[in-house]
């Protein structure tokens, strides 16, 4: 695999930048949703109660894959300026631009996440 260019560095730490402001505000706007449901039965009835238990915890769910996606764009983003940036953490081969490109975060290449799977 072929190393990335300068270029390519730059239009992935701009990816990197932009991801990791998309995820801080999902984490904000998440925060409600995660909060202790109410469960007054006078307000609310029995079957929307559920239904709003089951939107928090998939609520919950949700910012918990976006701290962990957030842990690997911060991850990514000091390798990037260590210079061990697009390499394979499991086999140390560069990782593809265009693999870089869809999901800038990940820690393998193709071949490793493929045998991981």
């Amino acid at each position: 695999m072929d190393e990335l260019t300068e270029l390519q560095l730059e239009e992935l730490r701009d990816d990197l930048h932009l991801l990791l402001g998309k995820l801080k505000q999902q984490l904000q706007e998440s925060l409600d949703l995660t909060q202790p449901v109410d469960l007054d039965q006078q307000a609310v009835g029995r079957v929307s109660r559920v239904d709003a238990i089951q939107q928090q915890e998939m609520a919950k769910a949700s910012r918990q894959q976006d701290r962990q996606q957030l842990a690997r764009v911060q991850l990514a983003m000091k390798a990037l300026e260590q210079g061990e940036f697009g390499y394979c953490e499991n086999c140390g081969e560069s990782i593809g631009f265009a693999r870089l490109k869809v999901r800038p975060d990940t820690p393998l290449c193709i071949s490793c996440q493929t045998a991981s799977e």
